[in-house]
């Protein structure tokens, strides 16, 4: 809630968490894909992101449930189960988006991925508060 021009204590706290959860679960992504790449030798680097972005999106998960939006009094497999309908479609609405932006409209690839993650990342809070880990 916005009171007087700013952003009410509660909810930037909430917002400050959401970012620190999502730099974790993108270092333990990246990490997990330099794993992958450089310890367990997998060849392909697109194989290597695919099991490395599962690690990224259970530690987002449990930051999420326990960390960011505090939400334990729910079932954790059906919060499980809305969170990955979530980022699927969030995924696949991220990979739209960048090859309209990038393969039909022709438009800088680093543009479109910054425009993107940007959308991500706010749909990605929407979602999660109002969706996955909501009061009701």
């Amino acid at each position: 809630m916005i009171l007087r021009g700013r952003i009410q204590q509660p909810h930037f706290r909430e917002l400050a968490r959401f970012v620190a959860n999502g730099l974790v679960a993108t270092a333990i992504h990246y990490g997990v894909l330099t794993f992958n790449l450089e310890v367990a030798g997998l060849r392909s680097a697109g194989a290597a992101n695919f099991l490395a972005a599962w690690f990224g999106i259970a530690a987002s998960f449990v930051g999420s449930r326990y960390f960011v939006f505090k939400r334990v009094d729910r079932p954790v497999l059906a919060q499980a189960a809305r969170f990955l309908a979530l980022y699927a479609s969030i995924a696949c609405l991220h990979g739209l988006l960048l090859f309209a932006w990038t393969d039909v409209l022709h438009f800088n690839y680093t543009a479109g991925f910054v425009l993107a993650t940007v959308l991500q990342t706010l749909l990605s809070y929407a979602g999660n508060k109002l969706l996955v880990f909501s009061e009701s």
